[in-house]
This record gives structure tokens, C-alpha cells and sequence, in this order.
């Protein structure tokens, strides 16, 4: 990354030296912040000991700086195959809307392709005409 962008990332991504992944300053905030306060409250209801207002912190970045390698890994990976091959997965991948068959149908229920209509009990069925005149 250029030293102009990395001058604007946040600290908590420039302290991991995270390159894959790029959390923006929302993001950091609740990852440090949100983990440090989450820990104090847990820590004032007495759920746990005074220790984990550091230590809870300390495991979320190590799970933020692990999703990191994890997702350099992923990049390294797919950058191997061929050009060929990824062309053939995305279209193999790629979903097909209204073409999915039906095995087979509930017994008393009609399959049919048309939308159905709601129309309440109580009201006359368009269909059934005009109602005469007396």
C-alpha cells in the first residue's frame, strides 16, 4: 500500500499491519472500543474478572490478524488458477432464475405458472357479472 494511503488508515489497522483487510474507522472503533467497553460491563455485572478488560481486547485483534492471513492465503490461492478455470466456475456458479423444475406436487395442490389472485369470500367474483336489478 502507498505510504499516502496507509497515512490515512486507521491506528488499530496500521498497529495489526493488516494488508487484506481494510476496516474502516467505524469498524476499528467497534473492534477496540466496543471490545474494551463489552468487557468492563462484563466485568461490573461480575460475569468475569477484572483480567479481561485487557485480555478481551487482546483476542479480538488477534481474530482481526488472523482474518487477515486467512484472507492473504485465500488471494495467494486464487491467484493460481488459471484464467481459464475461473471462467468456467463463475458460469458454473452462476444461478439460473426461473428454471428450477418441480419434482413432484403435494397431493390436492395445483403447480400452474400464472400469479394467483386473492379475492375475499364475501365479494362478488368479477367474472360472475352484475348483479340484477329489481
Amino acid at each position: 500500500m502507498p505510504a499516502d494511503d496507509q497515512r490515512y488508515r486507521p491506528l488499530y489497522a496500521r498497529l495489526l499491519g493488516l494488508r487484506f483487510v481494510n476496516p474502516g474507522g467505524v469498524l476499528c472503533f467497534l473492534f477496540f472500543e466496543g471490545a474494551v467497553a463489552l468487557a468492563v460491563l462484563l466485568a461490573l455485572a461480575e460475569l468475569v474478572n477484572w483480567w479481561a478488560v485487557p485480555v478481551l481486547p487482546m483476542a479480538v485483534a488477534v481474530m482481526v490478524k488472523l482474518n487477515d492471513e486467512v484472507a492473504e492465503r485465500v488471494v495467494h490461492s486464487a491467484a493460481l488458477v488459471p484464467e481459464q478455470e475461473r471462467d468456467r466456475f463463475r458460469r458454473q456458479v452462476e444461478p439460473v432464475v426461473g428454471r428450477a423444475r418441480v419434482p413432484h406436487t403435494l397431493p390436492g395442490a395445483m403447480v400452474t405458472t400464472a400469479p394467483a389472485r386473492w379475492e375475499p369470500a364475501d365479494a362478488p367474483s368479477p367474472r360472475a357479472g352484475r348483479p340484477a336489478r329489481s
